[in-house]
């Protein structure tokens, strides 16, 4: 779902009441015509010709038997000609300039009218591919939370993490789960009859308006080819009367404009890409596309009132049964609808796991630290990093590695320097190595341990607003060009710097474990043989076990170092 992230904090931000009543302003501004889109003309239904041959007057019919004779017709054709000529005089009566039944050629003042069909439905063709084709269930959750506001506050509650968790204090992270899709389910089974119809014919006018707006409308109107004679545009009809008839049962299956909750749900997802701009105002931006939508539906009932599209399709097919036909679609919306909630339980679910484990996390670094909080990066999000604390930065950058870069620098002053050092620092300048590249893995496994800091901190000082990829950051949000490329841009440089981070952390974890293996040597060799002891490590034991018990320590603190490393980037990836 492309740029939810802007449209989740826009619809967050709209509790079901505010949605109501934005609904309801809406609808006391809006000059939105009720008058039905789509209107059967007079005769337009379905004509049996055998029915009505038979009933004619038995002269009629005698005279059609005569003039058999002289054409080689049957009489019943005869007849279809004669309704068809009759049919062409009431349309050239009515709406002339349409189409030449002796030629059987459309003309210009048909084209015409397309071009405005095809102007006037184009707002619902971006308006739809914002909603329906991008994420059709979160349109479907927010028109439910207009057309059914108990119902969608019930699956809110019910299937709310913290609740559940609260309530069944035994239960695991999946058996809440379960609960909460069962609750989701239980909260469903309660819509009324009334509000499924709602529903489905919201889901309907979603369909036919995309089908509408989505039709070849180019590809009809480029057939048509200047004449002089004519002064216009003229066309074959039999070139285009397939796709005439699908046009014509898309406009008999939009009788009516959709109802305002539904341009309101389609006006959020219209607005996803704006939310983010500076200054906007959701309700005034609403009121604009309004606007717009007024245009577009009075164009497609203008078309419908100017061309008698049904009875023109009869003249060019020569088939007085032509019917349009109900194109159908909206019957999945309680599926669409169902599937939409239960990803979005299963999200709540995650952010909630996250949350508690970021909270397990945090009482670990407590303990870990003995009671020193996290020096936390000073420009990065402190809601990135689940750091609600007034003292840091909640519109620094949020880059993926830098909570660990917060952590890493905590214990670099307060687990490696304050303890470890204590017993690396002796072996590094007095240890005495019986094998070679065991100083070797020794010496620069410590030596980027050592430099962690400064790393962390000319990090920290890059992503600030002086810093380059600060600097940088702050250039494309800025940007002039249009939101989805400044998007990119920012992205681009978050990337870069999320990439820095984790270089250092990757270093980091590669000095740990060589220094785990080397201080695991000196302590008992290696199976394998490849990590020996000192020569002279009765000068740093003596006669106590002060060295040995320190050196087990330092391997067990960088162990647990490296755990809660996995465990922040399990909790940040969502396992």
């Amino acid at each position: 779902m492309e740029g939810t992230g802007n449209l989740n904090q826009l619809i967050a931000e709209l509790s079901v009441e505010e949605r109501a009543k934005l609904l309801e302003k809406l609808s006391s501004q809006s000059s939105l015509s009720a008058a039905t889109l789509y209107k059967e003309p007079e005769n337009t239904g379905e004509i049996k010709l055998e029915n009505r041959y038979q009933k004619l007057p038995w002269y009629y019919r005698a005279w059609f038997l005569v003039l058999s004779f002289f054409n080689s017709r049957s009489p019943l054709k005869l007849f279809e000609d004669h309704v068809m000529i009759q049919l062409y005089r009431n349309i050239e009566e009515k709406s002339p300039g349409f189409y030449n039944f002796q030629k059987d050629m459309l003309l210009p003042k048909f084209q015409e009218e397309m071009v405005k069909l095809r102007d006037g439905s184009r707002f619902f063709f971006t308006s739809l591919d914002a909603g329906l084709n991008r994420d059709k269930g979160g349109l479907m959750v927010f028109l439910g939370s207009l057309e059914m506001p108990e119902i969608h506050k019930l699956i809110l509650s019910d299937t709310d993490p913290a609740a559940l968790a609260a309530h069944y204090k035994d239960l695991n992270e999946v058996e809440l789960r379960q609960k909460a899709i069962r609750a989701l389910d239980d909260a469903m089974a309660g819509i009324t009859e009334e509000e499924r119809l709602a529903m489905y014919h919201n889901a309907r006018a979603l369909f036919s308006l995309k089908q509408l707006s989505s039709f070849l409308f180019d590809r009809l109107i480029n057939t048509f080819i200047f004449d002089s004679s004519s002064q216009g545009h003229i066309c074959p009809a039999a070139s285009v009367r397939d796709q005439l008839l699908a046009l014509n049962n898309i406009l008999a299956s939009i009788k009516e404009p959709p109802p305002m909750a539904l341009l309101e749900s389609l006006f959020v997802f219209v607005l996803m890409e704006q939310s983010g701009e500076p200054g906007f105002d959701l309700q005034n931006e609403m009121r604009k596309l309004l606007v717009q939508a007024e245009a577009s539906l009075e164009a497609i009932r203008e078309f419908n009132l100017e061309v008698p599209l049904t009875q023109l399709l009869r003249c060019m097919s020569r088939n007085a049964g032509i019917t349009p036909q109900n194109i159908g679609g909206g019957e999945d919306w309680y599926a669409v609808y169902r599937e939409r909630w239960k990803v979005q339980v299963e999200e709540q679910f995650l952010e909630f796991t996250r949350t508690r484990r970021q909270r397990d996390l945090q009482n670990a670094f407590r303990y870990f630290f003995k009671g020193t909080n996290l020096k936390m990066l000073e420009n990065m999000d402190s809601n990135f990093s689940g750091n609600r604390d007034s003292n840091q930065n909640p519109s620094g950058i949020s880059v993926k590695g830098s909570f660990s870069l917060s952590f890493l620098q905590t214990f670099y002053t307060v687990v490696f320097m304050g303890e470890i050092n204590k017993y690396t620092r002796p072996i590094l300048i007095d240890g005495e190595f019986i094998r070679r590249e065991n100083r070797t893995e020794f010496t620069e496994s410590y030596n980027n341990l050592i430099k962690l800091e400064d790393l962390i901190g000319r990090f920290d000082r890059e992503i600030a607003p002086d810093g380059d990829y600060g600097k940088r950051y702050i250039q494309a949000k800025n940007d002039m060009s249009s939101l989805p490329v400044r998007r990119r841009k920012v992205q681009i440089v978050v990337e870069e710097a999320a990439r820095e981070a984790e270089r250092i952390i990757e270093q980091s974890r590669e000095a740990m474990e060589g220094l785990i293996k080397v201080l695991g040597g000196i302590l008992k060799k290696s199976v394998d043989g490849k990590y020996d002891t000192l020569s002279n490590l009765q000068a740093f034991t003596g006669r106590t076990a002060v060295f040995t018990d320190g050196v087990t320590e330092s391997i067990n603190q960088f162990k647990k170092t490296l755990q809660l490393l996995d465990d922040i980037d399990a909790m940040e990836a969502g396992r």
